[in-house]
């Protein structure tokens, strides 16, 4: 168990890419691990990826596309300071999602908020398999 006392809220503007921001802002707080909360806002182009099977070893599949969107959420972790993300967005017709990649800008804004919890030990949490 870690806790967290130490809260970073990122605020994008227009045309800045959501992962590349979330990076930086990792490299800037000299986050080590954490947990990416939530995220709100908009976005005018989207690139994400998914997997396409539904066994090891999985292929990624990536997605574009121009908005408008709405964000609906943004969730994930950041391990040994590497940030592991997923997006949900939507607009009039649909809703979408994946794995955040670089290439998803805002459109009007956005808030991504971080956790920083230096004394968890979570590495390779996200790596197939038990642990």
């Amino acid at each position: 168990m870690s806790t967290s006392n130490r809260l970073i809220l990122v605020r994008l503007n227009p045309k800045d890419d959501v992962l590349a921001s979330i990076r930086a802002a990792v490299r800037e707080q000299g986050i080590r691990n954490g947990i990416i909360i939530s995220g709100v806002g908009s976005l005018n182009r989207y690139r994400v990826h998914v997997v396409n099977k539904p066994v090891l070893p999985t292929e990624d599949v990536f997605f574009e596309g121009e908005g408008p969107f709405d964000i609906l959420t943004v969730t994930g972790m950041i391990l040994d300071g590497r940030v592991h993300a997923h997006i949900t967005f939507s607009n009039t017709e649909r809703a979408m999602g994946g794995h955040l990649e670089e290439g998803c800008t805002v459109l009007t804004f956005a808030v991504i908020v971080i956790a920083d919890t230096p004394d968890a030990e979570i590495n390779g949490w996200d790596r197939v398999g038990s642990l």
